[in-house]
């Protein structure tokens, strides 16, 4: 199990990638640890809270928790995803549940950005494709970033740790891990005593909300050839507060620059791009 936060290259945000999100998982950094294949669940779990322990130390000085609503219970989002949330942002206390697809990455990457940029501490379990350089050109501040890419049987353990101290706290893998209502239940209680989000990457029944992308479509290949730049979908979301319909929009996930967009932002670049299908894009990406 790797536990880790870093920084990207300084040019990250300046690099044309022509895939979005497919960046290594950070290495051991700053705050890091790691432990072999013989570990006992008691030896990842303290690993774990002990990466907690160091960078609650380490931010203890200059740690202010975001707090753009008047109560500070809402952790802001890119802004354009906010009219899809109630109140405009995340609120603190809630289980949000991402579903897994085309644009999923990059949906949780602008759930995340704007908090993270503004102070807030985020951890990422159980996701061990996590790309670090597509996070930050999403506006995430890895330094403020913990990822714990492989929790093998000790997901739930390690969720309630990170929420003990985090503000964000993304878990992956939860069906696959057999995780039980009655865990889910648990750790959703925890998130509410805590005043922390826990974000649900996949199915997470019982959310407060759901959120997900739909008809994803490619632009920038112009005439089959050229780099991929943006990627238009629907972003539907449900659940209380959404109203008896919902709430949709059309959004780039991700835009030009890496981050959420306003789908209007392809008329306003400098070459008009077209609609590219490229074969395989849509398994491979999300």
């Amino acid at each position: 199990m790797i536990v880790g936060s870093g920084r990207p290259p300084a040019d990250a945000r300046a690099r044309n990638r022509r895939v979005h999100g497919t960046g290594r998982p950070v290495r051991p950094g700053r705050a890091s640890a790691s432990g072999t294949a013989g570990e006992s669940a008691a030896e990842r779990l303290a690993t774990a809270r002990g990466l907690l322990r160091r960078m609650e130390d380490r931010s203890a000085a200059a740690r202010a928790a975001p707090t753009p609503g008047d109560d500070g219970r809402i952790l802001p989002v890119a802004a354009p995803l906010a009219p899809l949330l109630p109140g405009g942002g995340l609120r603190r206390g809630s289980t949000v549940s991402v579903t897994t697809g085309p644009g999923s990455t990059s949906l949780l990457f602008g759930l995340l950005g704007e908090a993270s940029a503004e102070g807030a501490w985020a951890g990422v379990i159980g996701a061990p494709g996590l790309g670090a350089v597509a996070a930050a050109e999403a506006g995430i501040r890895l330094e403020r970033l913990a990822l714990v890419p492989r929790p093998g049987a000790d997901l739930v353990a390690v969720t309630a740790a990170l929420l003990d101290g985090l503000d964000l706290v993304v878990v992956a893998g939860a069906e696959r891990a057999g995780v039980r209502a009655g865990d889910r239940q648990r750790l959703a209680a925890r998130a509410r005593q805590r005043g922390a989000v826990l974000l649900a990457l996949g199915s997470w029944p019982g959310a407060d909300l759901v959120l997900g992308c739909s008809r994803p479509e490619w632009w920038g290949a112009t005439r089959g050839a050229g780099r991929l730049r943006s990627r238009c979908a629907v972003v539907r979301s449900t659940g209380r507060g959404t109203g008896a319909s919902g709430r949709e929009t059309e959004l780039l996930l991700p835009g030009p620059g890496g981050a959420v967009a306003p789908r209007e932002e392809i008329r306003h670049a400098t070459t008009v791009d077209e609609p590219a299908e490229v074969p395989g894009a849509r398994a491979a990406v999300s």
